[in-house]
């Protein structure tokens, strides 16, 4: 019996050091709590436009953004006179940390709020400094379409876009949020693994797997973080231009580094 005991003693002090062993550890190396008047400038820049149905709306408009009382808020207007020299019939506003703030391997947590609106896309994503898409990889840790109570985390690589393995491993899955309130979404970049959370709780892994085909797991280079309000696209469908304008409030976001 007191050997039983012993064994059985001894089986759980190891377990115990194996998933300490397994946890990561992080390092906090930037955050920003938006307590000043306007945007950093040394950490985030305005999305400019582009031709992606993502970036189709960006605007530089002031109207779009402004950070008060400890936020950060983003906004989708409908562009009636707001902006007359822009033909874009919606204007959204982005920020990213792209040439100015990056991470390999870590932790990167945003909390935000997310008004719903037909047609609103709010996402939050980390895109390769240094790598075209789809190559250099997707990290998609929140997309929201419309009112939905539900978000969107995926995975883009040449091996899920280009070669269409979108289930060996799944490159996706959704987690539910408080639709009316603040939420933090989060991505643990590992050398392994993707692992996604959204309020601390472990909604989704993607893994790097043992395969003969290319760019199944191109984690591990700088990636640069993405904010943006999104408006109209094939995915998320037509807006409803009297539920607008929309608003993102961003409460504070966090990057940690993984200690070895």
């Amino acid at each position: 019996m007191k050997r039983h005991l012993l064994f059985t003693a001894l089986a759980g002090l190891c377990l115990s050091a194996t998933l300490q062993a397994q946890t990561p550890r992080y390092r906090l190396v930037w955050q920003d709590d938006f307590n000043g008047r306007r945007l950093d400038s040394s950490s985030w820049a305005k999305i400019p436009r582009g031709l992606s149905a993502w970036n189709r709306h960006m605007s530089d408009h002031e109207s779009l953004y402004a950070v008060r009382r400890g936020k950060l808020i983003l906004r989708g207007r409908v562009n009636n006179g707001i902006a007359p020299t822009d033909t874009a019939r919606y204007i959204t506003g982005g920020v990213f940390t792209k040439d100015l703030r990056t991470i390999r391997h870590g932790k990167v947590e945003v909390r935000a709020k997310l008004e719903g609106a037909q047609g609103a896309w709010p996402a939050i994503w980390m895109l390769p400094a240094d790598a075209p898409w789809p190559y250099g990889g997707e990290i998609d840790i929140m997309e929201r379409l419309n009112h939905d109570a539900k978000v969107y985390q995926t995975v883009h690589t040449q091996y899920t876009y280009i070669l269409g393995h979108e289930d060996e491993p799944p490159h996706g899955s959704t987690a539910p949020i408080d639709p009316e309130g603040y939420n933090t979404y989060a991505v643990e970049i590992l050398p392994d693994s993707l692992v996604f959370s959204v309020n601390g709780s472990h909604t989704f892994t993607y893994p790097r797997i043992q395969t003969d085909k290319p760019g199944q797991f191109p984690f591990g280079t700088p990636f640069y973080l993405l904010i943006d309000m999104q408006v109209e696209g094939t995915w998320v469908g037509p807006a409803k231009p009297e539920e607008y304008p929309v608003e993102m409030k961003v409460d504070w976001v966090r990057m940690y580094e993984l200690i070895p």
